[in-house]
């Protein structure tokens, strides 16, 4: 007797075909190129000598790197841009986010004046800011009007480099973040609020006792995101700096992208792309780690 599939296993058949074309590409551009690159983390592989030309090392490459100056510099540096840029943006979007909430009239061009940095292509951004910090510059200008006579070289200063970069960073993303606070702003229960005005609470008390607490789900997931895409920083230094001056700009994504493709040593750039790897994965657990006591409800 022919077996006639049932309407619920024809769906999931139906279902699961739509699904297949983007599970091919996955497998194709993603989870087979990620472990082709654990595979060759363990050899010193020069690709410009074509598949094959590996040789295994072991666990040298990963040795190697914490005695190398420019990996560990690249490491310090990209911690150093982290720890500025995350608590920064983030407080910076909170404050604006609420501000804009309640004593803004214009409230959505403000907000898309402020995404537009965000959602600009990077380079032009990145290019234009190396304009604003130039010699003739407005930021060199504003400094010399508030009476410094030797302002620095910004971008081409080895103290100052890192600074102008977090500065730009931030002012590109502060935009993005003050969007999702004001979307989850617009959702708090106002009875609440409502509540407290009754009981005479001032905006300072209801900031710290109701909103921050209520937001603290989207401030996880902001530390979250904004800890991943500060740890993979790559085009504002590329466009900007070239990592210099010396090491002072160099972040490890850029130094991976360097070994690659400028020094040719892919296993040693696939072995440093694993620990990147590994430091954000445990950033991210403990964040995750501690979700239950950061978040409210």
């Amino acid at each position: 007797k022919r077996q006639i599939l049932s309407p619920q296993a024809r769906t999931d058949l139906t279902g699961c075909s739509f699904l297949l074309p983007n599970l091919i590409g996955c497998a194709l551009f993603t989870f087979i190129p990620v472990l082709f690159s654990l595979f060759i983390s363990f050899t010193d592989w020069d690709y410009t000598k074509g598949f094959g030309s590996w040789n295994f090392v072991g666990f040298q490459n990963f040795i190697d790197m914490w005695s190398d100056e420019w990996f560990v510099d690249a490491l310090t540096n990209t911690l150093v841009y982290t720890i500025a840029v995350v608590p920064i943006t983030i407080f910076l979007a909170l404050i604006l986010s609420v501000l804009i909430d309640k004593y803004c009239f214009a409230k959505l061009p403000i907000r898309l004046a402020m995404l537009m940095p965000y959602i600009s292509n990077v380079v032009a951004v990145a290019i234009v800011w190396v304009m604003m910090y130039s010699s003739f510059g407005p930021v060199t200008q504003l400094v010399k009007a508030l009476g410094v006579e030797n302002p620095p070289q910004w971008v081409a200063d080895y103290k100052w480099a890192m600074p102008a970069i977090i500065l730009m960073t931030i002012w590109s993303n502060v935009g993005y973040s003050a969007l999702i606070y004001t979307s989850s702003i617009q959702g708090l229960p106002q009875d609440v609020y409502e509540a407290a005005d009754m009981d005479g609470a001032n905006e300072i008390v209801k900031f710290f006792k109701l909103t921050i607490p209520f937001l603290s789900p989207t401030t996880f997931f902001l530390v979250i995101t904004n800890i991943i895409t500060s740890f993979q920083v790559f085009a504002p230094i590329q466009i900007m700096t070239r990592g210099g001056p010396g090491t002072s700009t160099y972040v490890l994504v850029y130094y991976i992208y360097r070994s690659a493709f400028g020094y040719y040593k892919m296993g040693y750039a696939s072995a440093m792309a694993w620990i990147l790897f590994i430091l954000i994965f445990i950033v991210t657990m403990i964040q995750w780690r501690g979700q239950k006591r950061w978040v409210s409800y």
